[in-house]
């Protein structure tokens, strides 16, 4: 069993919901990561999705844009992310950690040495945001060999047939897209999102967490009661964006924000 599987399966027995939240690597400083990192686990986090800063972040809006221009700018390459992780795991070996990005550095650095530098650092899952598992053949048996998760988008517009055949290469949890468009970018429905949700649930056992417009306590709470979990990024990362010049107010601030939906959400507990 995976970390993530282990952690999901520990809060469904509890009734509670899964508080997923995202940062970019190296955004505002690298220096500042771990202790990020850190910080939203304290506020409520169940796991962290840790972004790979990447040149060209096609499925990220201007927020997460801007954060991975700030990262590169300070030199962040993938090596240094495994790092920060590493760093992380000498002093949480219980967080799982998804790093989610794109295929470019991936496929730079190697598959098989990547595949295995995560599982030296401590990752336990990867969602590689233009790697369809249409072409996942080479490096989904990697991540398998290793007990790494493989997740993958779901969105508004996936057909049912789709949805089973990324279900089957998937594991962990599968990531539904709650509108049409990139990160930061709508306003979620959560009338729509209720149903779709629902209906994914009729096709995979895989826990399913919804992603994009969760911007507050009210929108977790929201989704939570639908989803077996809440992904939180775009409105994290501007709140690292307007707080960055005194690192001491970031944390307070990332807290501030994070740890209302973390009330919210156990509030649904059953």
């Amino acid at each position: 069993m995976s970390r993530i599987e282990g952690v999901l399966k520990s809060l469904k027995g509890q009734g509670r919901k899964a508080l997923i939240p995202y940062i970019t690597a190296g955004d505002p400083h690298p220096d500042q990561t771990v202790d990020l990192m850190h910080t939203l686990v304290d506020a409520g986090a169940d796991i962290i999705e840790l972004g790979v800063p990447f040149s060209d972040p096609m499925a990220d809006g201007p927020v997460i844009q801007q954060a991975c221009e700030r990262a590169l700018r300070h030199g962040t390459s993938l090596r240094q992310v495994l790092g920060m992780v590493k760093t992380f795991r000498e002093t949480d070996d219980k967080t799982p950690i998804v790093l989610m990005g794109y295929l470019n550095p991936m496929e730079a650095m190697g598959q098989e040495k990547f595949a295995d530098a995560a599982v030296d650092a401590g990752v336990d899952g990867i969602l590689t945001v233009d790697l369809p598992p249409e072409e996942a053949d080479e490096v989904a048996p990697l991540f398998t060999a290793r007990n790494l998760d493989a997740i993958f988008l779901l969105a508004p517009t996936t057909t049912d047939d789709r949805i089973r055949a990324i279900s089957e290469h998937s594991s962990g949890y599968v990531y539904y897209v709650s509108f049409k468009g990139v990160t930061g970018a709508g306003k979620i429905d959560v009338d729509e999102v209720a149903a779709k949700v629902a209906h994914i649930h009729e096709l995979t056992a895989l826990p399913v967490a919804v992603g994009f417009g969760i911007r507050d306590a009210a929108t977790a709470s929201a989704v939570g009661r639908v989803s077996d979990g809440v992904i939180v990024g775009s409105v994290l990362v501007d709140t690292i964006a307007r707080n960055q010049a005194d690192p001491d107010q970031l944390k307070r601030a990332l807290s501030d924000l994070l740890h209302p939906m973390r009330e919210a959400l156990d509030s649904l507990a059953s």
